[in-house]
């Protein structure tokens, strides 16, 4: 059986040159179509440790901005003897963001105009400089904006690189998703599994255990993001080596728990519910850690939550858990889940709610499990507005 992978935001077509901060010193492009200027401005930066580079034209402008990175752009506005609108050093600006967005540009005109100031600025601009320049200001703006620069640049350096770190984990993730669920006979099984972020702290499996036996967990752990991931990562690999040995839901799942007290942070907390399944006899052992109780949905509309168990992982490692034992007969439901699906707010806070969940599914009881829990996650989704606050996780099952 095919799960459903809800599509999470790739971070692969990041288009970023992720270099390391630029050299100790500062490397400046000037550009102005007068060469004394030129001349000048070269020397009094050279006299102060930049390197500089000079260009006379835009297109020479964009030019060296595709050969080498620079620390900041000092540029005239005006490139034309007859001109004096600042217009084409406006026009430039929009070719030169979007040759390096982060690249600092620092303008300088000979006409003292607050409009071509303003209209400037407003076209991503960093500073203003007027003509003739006084060398001790154009110096502090200059160095100003360099610091500038060079901390926008390293924060988005390490912007891209957790991106790409985030985007590595995601594929490690998916790769311990279940794939592919194992058909259980005489029974029929969905699951949804829809992350609100890039990672996620909800975790299903379905485990065969010999010709009749299957276990069924769902868990969730208090929290988001990567340290939700990672934690979740151990509880797998814990429930993998421990689900081997055939232990009933409660041993079982005190055994979980204490592994949890013994290697996790405190206050750090998961919810999980661990059921084994009989499917010859119809026979469903669980044990509900602190978990959203599933729903037992009777085929004559009578329905059940499956609450015996206790408290949730990681609150005290001698805790012994409570077993329930409920029997699935022909046409009956269940249903497991995370509180994505039961806690997703819509407008005004409001909760979807158990309540709105169980009046779904009576209305909707006949449905076979795929079409189920796709009827389920569209209502969800349409509820919140198509906005997951939080992970979401659905098993339906069915028995014929």
């Amino acid at each position: 059986m095919n799960l459903p992978i809800a599509a999470v935001p790739s971070f692969s077509d990041t288009a970023f040159e992720t270099e390391s901060l630029l050299p100790s010193a500062p490397r400046v492009l000037v550009a102005d179509d007068q060469i004394d200027v030129l001349t000048a401005l070269r020397l009094l930066l050279k006299g102060e440790g930049y390197e500089t580079e000079t260009v006379t034209s835009p297109g020479e402008i964009l030019r060296a901005l595709e050969r080498r990175r620079f620390d900041a752009l000092l540029m005239d506005l005006n490139y034309s003897w007859d001109t004096t609108s600042g217009q084409e050093g406006l026009s430039l600006l929009r070719a030169i963001h979007a040759a390096d967005s982060t690249l600092p540009v620092i303008v300088m005109t000979g006409w003292a105009s607050v409009d071509l100031a303003i209209e400037s600025m407003k076209g991503g601009v960093s500073d203003f400089i007027q003509k003739p320049w006084d060398n001790a200001k154009l110096l502090s703006v200059l160095c100003s904006q360099v610091a500038r620069g060079r901390r926008h640049r390293e924060a988005r350096r390490k912007e891209i690189e957790t991106a790409q770190q985030l985007e590595e984990a995601r594929e490690i993730q998916l790769g311990l998703v279940p794939r592919i669920v194992p058909e259980i006979p005489g029974h029929r099984l969905a699951v949804a599994w829809r992350p609100s972020g890039t990672l996620s702290g909800d975790y299903f499996d379905v485990l065969p255990l010999g010709e009749r036996q299957f276990g069924l967990c769902i868990a969730d752990v208090v929290g988001k993001g990567v340290a939700a991931a990672l934690l979740m990562s151990n509880i797998q690999a814990m429930v993998k080596s421990f689900v081997q040995r055939s232990l009933p839901p409660a041993e079982f799942t005190s055994r979980i728990n204490t592994f949890v007290c013994k290697t996790v942070t405190d206050n750090k907390f998961i919810t999980f519910f661990y059921g084994l399944l009989d499917s010859g006899t119809g026979i469903l052992r669980y044990a509900n850690a602190g978990h959203n109780p599933p729903i037992l949905f009777r085929r004559n509309g009578a329905w059940e939550r499956l609450t015996k168990g206790g408290a949730v992982l990681g609150v005290r490692s001698d805790f012994r858990y409570e077993q329930g034992e409920v029997s699935l007969r022909s046409g009956d439901r269940l249903l497991c889940f995370t509180d994505g699906i039961s806690e997703a707010r819509g407008r005004g806070e409001e909760e979807f709610g158990e309540g709105r969940l169980i009046e779904l599914v009576l209305g909707e009881r006949e449905l076979d499990p795929n079409r189920l829990q796709s009827k389920i996650m569209q209502s969800v989704n349409e509820f919140c507005g198509g906005r997951l606050q939080d992970d979401a996780t659905l098993i339906a099952l069915s028995v014929d």
